[in-house]
């Protein structure tokens, strides 16, 4: 009987143990553990008392040459002591393994376990630790170039507005909303003056779900996913959008916010230029994640993805963020 095509599959925790083992020749016999499926499925290995992570990227989402700057990207921070989940190559020096999944050849890296523990919410110190964490990354990748994605408004709005098109009927209020406020961003992005904000290497998923914080309060950063170019302020403008979400007290957002800029700008300044696209960015951002969900929904399916979620994701996220700053008074 011919074995039917899959699009997506989830590998077998017991076979990759014995892969990486032998891959990487670990001292002690390894255990698997899946973690969380998605865009790529991340596995938890142990072997002994140390723990790796690896990242098995799904068919036809990154490129070999993506993933490389995506290591290049890490390595580079990792070297100036910045703290970092990081790529571990095998013995001979490769980084990126190949896996024969039933649907076609898949990456797959392994990274360092990243010390510590995640936590939804925290005090100002923290706030204060991942602004200067994020600046020193900052100073290093200003006009670092990635031969990546260029995070431009063709990207975060155009692109992303059409993949979400193709979810949520063109009829919709919501989909009226968003359209507008797509051609007001787009106005606002093109009246950045280019010579007052930087532009480098950016992660681009910053938030509380992509890093752990140890007992001593140090940030560790970790999943590059989705780093590529871009204006450094979209970094910024992600997390304080993520900030924003979280704190439903608006004087504990702005004590956050503040520690959190502080933190930024012991280490580096953000200019009057930034301060002002930033809300822009953010919720250009909004419409780019909106995109990658619609783009690979196979990955998650319509108990996640479906109808319901968007109108309540627009209504209760992008525009509340929208109205809070301002950018378009047009209402659903």
């Amino acid at each position: 009987m011919t074995t039917f095509p899959v699009i997506s599959s989830i590998l077998s925790t017991d076979a990759l143990a014995e892969f990486i083992q032998q891959e990487y020749q670990l001292g002690s016999p390894a255990t698997c553990k899946l973690l969380k499926t998605g865009i790529s499925h991340t596995y938890q290995i142990k072997s002994g008392e140390k723990k790796f992570v690896f990242r098995v990227y799904n068919l036809n989402w990154r490129t070999e040459k993506e993933i490389l700057e995506e290591i290049r990207l890490i390595s580079l921070l990792k070297e100036n002591q910045l703290g970092v989940s990081y790529p571990i190559a095998d013995p001979t020096g490769i980084y990126i393994k190949e896996l024969q999944a039933p649907e076609g050849i898949r990456f797959g890296v392994l990274f360092s376990y990243a010390e510590g523990k995640k936590a939804l919410n925290y005090g100002p110190e923290i706030h204060f630790n991942i602004g200067v964490m994020m600046a020193k990354m900052h100073v290093l990748t200003h006009n670092l170039k990635l031969d990546r994605v260029i995070y431009n408004a063709d990207v975060l709005l155009d692109q992303s507005f059409a993949k979400l098109c193709s979810f949520q009927p063109a009829h919709h209020p919501e989909m009226d909303y968003m359209s507008s406020l797509k051609t007001e961003i787009a106005e606002l992005m093109n009246t950045v003056d280019p010579s007052k904000v930087r532009y480098g290497g950016v992660h681009l998923d910053i938030w509380f779900d992509n890093m752990h914080f140890t007992d001593n309060n140090e940030v560790i950063i970790f999943d590059f996913d989705f780093c590529g170019n871009g204006y450094l302020v979209l970094d910024i403008s992600y997390y304080v959008m993520q900030l924003y979400q979280l704190e439903k007290e608006e004087s504990v957002y702005h004590e956050k916010l503040k520690s959190f800029l502080d933190g930024y700008e012991s280490i580096t300044k953000i200019s009057q230029e930034e301060m002002r696209i930033l809300p822009v960015m953010g919720t250009a951002i909004y419409f780019f994640y909106l995109g990658v969900q619609c783009q690979r929904y196979d990955n998650w399916s319509n108990v996640f993805l479906n109808e319901i979620y968007l109108e309540r994701f627009i209504k209760l996220i992008v525009k509340k963020w929208a109205d809070y700053n301002q950018i378009l008074t047009s209402t659903i």
